[in-house]
């Protein structure tokens, strides 16, 4: 496994598996797809597919055993099907994308170090859903990337937005003050969820969700416009919640419904 993962990197690749995964590359971007391996299972789901490789010449192949996959993708979570493709170059977001979004009136999420890759998948499978086309994650060691496990996650989200990166967030949220409406989330905030259409107004937003254990930092906190929370039936009713909050990704999916509605 470990061989396979150092040829992979040295090929500058990256491993999509999952059926959903894989099945929305092949909608979307199947030019993107280097190499294909599958289950004989999986094989007439991917027939299409096949013919488009051979077409170009990439190869394609169905393996005798799944653990040939295992190997391929460094997890058993690959549902039967493997896809290589060029690792992602994640763009770095610069003052005319920025005004692009101000000018069309797109909103964004912005990732405050959410390091864990199953999260960050999720998050995009909730934006693509919702509609969310641009996600910001810094250039941070603490803050996961686009990785196999992410992409898995998305259940094919990862083709419908767009992963921009950026040095520092305090320099954002300056950037962008009084042209989108900067939104944080903290479980300590006293404006409940509710309020986030009042507060946005005709705005475009950034919605800021921080790391899974601490939070958003304390000086994204001063630079936001507004801090929401996410209100329990136990503050309804008075009572102490019996958790503090929801995991990172259940919580962009409330909040990514909220903005909708």
């Amino acid at each position: 496994m470990a061989l396979s993962k150092m040829k992979n990197k040295l090929n500058n690749e990256l491993a999509v598996c999952g059926f959903a995964a894989v099945k929305s590359l092949e909608k979307k971007n199947p030019d993107r797809i280097t190499r294909l391996y599958f289950t004989a299972e999986r094989a007439p789901l991917f027939g299409g597919l096949c013919k488009k490789l051979a077409a170009r010449k990439a190869p394609y192949n169905q393996v005798k055993d799944a653990s040939e996959l295992e190997k391929l993708s460094g997890t058993v979570h690959h549902q039967g099907v493997v896809a290589m493709i060029e690792a992602p170059q994640i763009v770095r977001l610069n003052t005319d994308i920025v005004d692009e979004w101000i000018e069309k009136k797109q909103s964004a999420l912005l990732l405050d170090r959410v390091g864990n890759a199953n999260n960050l998948g999720a998050i995009v499978r909730s934006a693509a859903f919702f509609g969310m086309k641009n996600i910001i994650i810094p250039e941070d060691e603490a803050q996961s990337s686009i990785t196999t496990s992410s992409y898995r996650v998305a259940e094919g989200g990862m083709e419908f937005v767009n992963v921009y990166s950026i040095k520092s967030i305090p320099a954002l949220l300056e950037a962008v003050k009084d042209k989108m409406v900067r939104v944080g989330t903290a479980v300590d905030a006293k404006t409940p969820l509710s309020k986030l259409q009042l507060i946005c107004g005709q705005k475009p937003s950034l919605i800021i969700l921080g790391n899974e254990e601490h939070g958003i930092s304390d000086a994204v906190k001063s630079a936001c416009d507004e801090l929401i929370v996410i209100p329990t039936n136990a503050r309804f009713v008075g009572h102490v919640a019996p958790v503090e909050s929801l995991n990172v990704a259940q919580a962009a999916s409330v909040i990514l419904y909220e903005l909708n509605r």
